[in-house]
């Protein structure tokens, strides 16, 4: 999977950690309990990513929704179109510019790395991570520090914000083993909407190549 597809989507998944219950009511927890409530949702997104080797950085928006459980359409807007739909069975990426669509596995790509296995609800918060609360952050946010306990090279660090009423999720930065940075920002989050069911599925476009990666 193209990398900044693959860093859209490990940085999104880190938006659906899981955590147990414990006997102290901890950020984690109260950000677990508040997404169990959460069926679905539709927001706006501001993507930038950073290369560390070249210094270069890129900025994308789009439209974000999600359907429990772990369906996912992620459509990139600007400066080019694509779309990534995570289907029940399938994974779909399609570039529209370059008449091109890959396709996977669902099971081989929610299983290929641990940020992945979040989702697919194979992963917990608190046993998969080290959490570090910042307590001095600005009061508009609480960041909450996150590094893998077996670290793997599309992940090695995240910082998560939430807002310290709702206990929402409002941004996402993630750093990978070469320094490269991958930071998604949700704007106008509307959850439990009832969403089309056709917005998790793909038709492949009349003259587009198809690469099976199944």
């Amino acid at each position: 999977m193209p990398w900044k597809t693959y860093a859209a989507l490990s940085a999104l998944l880190i938006f659906f950690c899981g955590a147990s219950a414990s006997a102290e009511e901890t950020t984690v927890v109260r950000i677990q309990r508040q997404y169990e409530t959460i069926t679905s949702f539709q927001a706006d997104f501001v993507q930038e990513l950073r290369v560390a080797a070249s210094r270069e950085s890129e900025e994308r928006r789009g439209v974000l929704y999600y359907q429990n459980p772990g369906l996912i359409r992620w459509e990139t807007l600007s400066p080019e179109k694509e779309l990534l739909v995570v289907g029940p069975e399938h994974v779909w990426n399609y570039f529209e510019q370059e008449e091109t669509a890959y396709r996977y596995s669902s099971g081989d790509v929610l299983g290929s790395a641990m940020v992945l296995r979040i989702l697919s609800g194979e992963a917990r918060l608190d046993e998969d991570f080290l959490t570090e609360e910042d307590l001095s952050a600005n009061a508009d946010w609480k960041s909450i520090r996150l590094v893998p306990r077996h670290p793997e090279p599309n992940l090695v660090e995240a910082t998560i914000w939430v807002d310290p009423q709702t206990f929402v999720l409002h941004r996402v930065l993630a750093l990978d083993f070469y320094g490269n940075t991958n930071q998604i920002t949700l704007q106008d989050l509307r959850i439990n909407l009832d969403l089309d069911p056709s917005l998790f599925t793909f038709t492949v476009p009349d003259g587009v190549m198809v690469h099976d990666n199944r």
